[in-house]
């Protein structure tokens, strides 16, 4: 029986050691399978157990990170949308095989005016064609890819580097930086 879309899994693995950034960190559908899906792609380490390092990688650099992972688009999409309000200062996302077709995760990233990293476990440029495209790549900072479990915490070095800019903590990038005025539509 498949889980509700209220099920979704949501690991929560923060360590704030001192005041710092807090991150978002998202994973798309079925990468709570790694370890065990094809693991002569992705290796045998589990979400999990990323999510754990990464945690702790995050606490000696004075950050915290809130991991969570979902099947569900809309769910993505929600927390992408909630997380400025939530006083998340950035995100990480390995949107798995909605990299290649989510325009609403394209859309909800550059609404969030939040920077984001796109991550990946393996290179999608190396991998079939059809993986060759990203379609949330130009609402990202920076794209992060083929350093195994160990590209969730090269993106997230990524990512505090870029807070850490002056001025730069809740700066949107120049080429997506809201108007003055905004509708109420």
């Amino acid at each position: 029986m498949a889980k509700p879309r209220a099920a979704a899994t949501r690991e929560v693995a923060t360590r704030k050691s001192k005041p710092g950034f807090s991150i978002l960190v998202l994973s798309g559908p079925n990468l709570e399978r790694l370890g065990r899906r094809e693991p002569h792609i992705y290796g045998r380490v589990t979400l999990g157990e990323i999510h754990a390092s990464l945690a702790e990688h995050a606490a000696l650099r004075g950050a915290a990170v809130d991991c969570r992972q979902s099947n569900h688009e809309g769910t993505l999409v929600d927390w992408i949308n909630a997380a400025k309000d939530s006083g998340f200062d950035g995100i990480l996302l390995n949107a798995g095989a909605l990299t290649h077709t989510s325009y609403a995760l394209h859309d909800s990233l550059k609404g969030a005016e939040l920077p984001a990293v796109e991550v990946h476990v393996s290179n999608p440029d190396a991998r079939e064609s059809f993986r060759h495209v990203s379609c949330i790549a130009a609402a990202v900072r920076a794209r992060v890819a083929g350093f195994g479990p160990r590209s969730y915490a090269v993106a997230l070095d990524g990512l505090l580097g870029l807070l850490d800019e002056p001025g730069a903590a809740r700066k949107v990038p120049a080429r997506r930086r809201p108007r003055a005025t905004r509708s109420t539509a």
